[in-house]
């Protein structure tokens, strides 16, 4: 059974489901700011980890695999966070590879009605300094409503490059000004502060979620 940590009310009508990225646990600062800006807007956020990560817990230093190779383990999250009785709308998505991975399996799970939406915060459009390896494939004709958060500096997908990428009209990007990968601003420089960033996640996609919560239709946002 997955472990789940959980923020915000249990009677929410919509559930996020989010993984951690491909360095940091599900626990860190950046997930667990991010979840509580969630949840202070009304929704109910679920958190997990992949096995390789959860491995670190215990000293076992695994290096972060092949995104695809964990998809099923994305799967098997939603079904075990469906049998603890979360019921409603459920987004899925996560930071960095968690919401790569959850954005190779929403169309599936669109598909069924299983899900409402995908949320990717920082997607990694390409590793740093190789713009030429693009993870965009199926981003092209994605069919699951989607919103993807990134910062102006992010160095795994810039706003000039993501402009030439020709994603789905079902995706919405929201960029952030001088955010990095983790959404983070320079106050100084932008007067944003990472507060600020996490505030406008939250308040977009409440908004972008409101047109279903009055519906029987998680699709009526697009």
């Amino acid at each position: 059974m997955t472990y789940f940590l959980f923020d915000g009310p249990e009677a929410a009508p919509v559930t996020i489901l989010l993984a951690h990225g491909a360095g940091a646990p599900m626990d860190s600062a950046s997930m667990a700011a991010t979840a509580k800006a969630l949840a202070a807007a009304g929704f109910r956020v679920a958190r997990f980890e992949f096995h390789y990560m959860a491995a670190r817990r215990y000293g076992h230093r695994k290096p972060p695999p092949r995104a695809e190779t964990v998809n099923p383990e994305y799967i098997k999250a939603i079904a075990d966070l469906r049998a603890k009785g979360i019921t409603g709308e459920l987004i899925i998505g996560g930071k960095s590879m968690g919401g790569r991975v959850a954005s190779m399996v929403a169309d599936e799970l669109f598909s069924k009605g299983e899900i409402a939406g995908l949320v990717c915060l920082g997607y990694p459009f390409h590793p740093p300094a190789k713009p030429e390896q693009l993870r965009t494939k199926h981003l092209t004709d994605l069919k699951t409503p989607t919103l993807i958060f990134q910062g102006t500096r992010d160095e795994f997908g810039t706003k000039d490059e993501v402009a030439t990428y020709g994603l789905s009209e079902a995706i919405q990007m929201v960029w952030l000004e001088d955010g990095d990968h983790d959404l983070k601003p320079r106050k100084a420089i932008s007067g944003f502060s990472a507060a600020d960033h996490l505030k406008t996640v939250a308040e977009t996609v409440k908004a972008w979620m409101a047109p279903s919560t009055s519906s029987s239709s998680g699709q009526a946002r697009r």
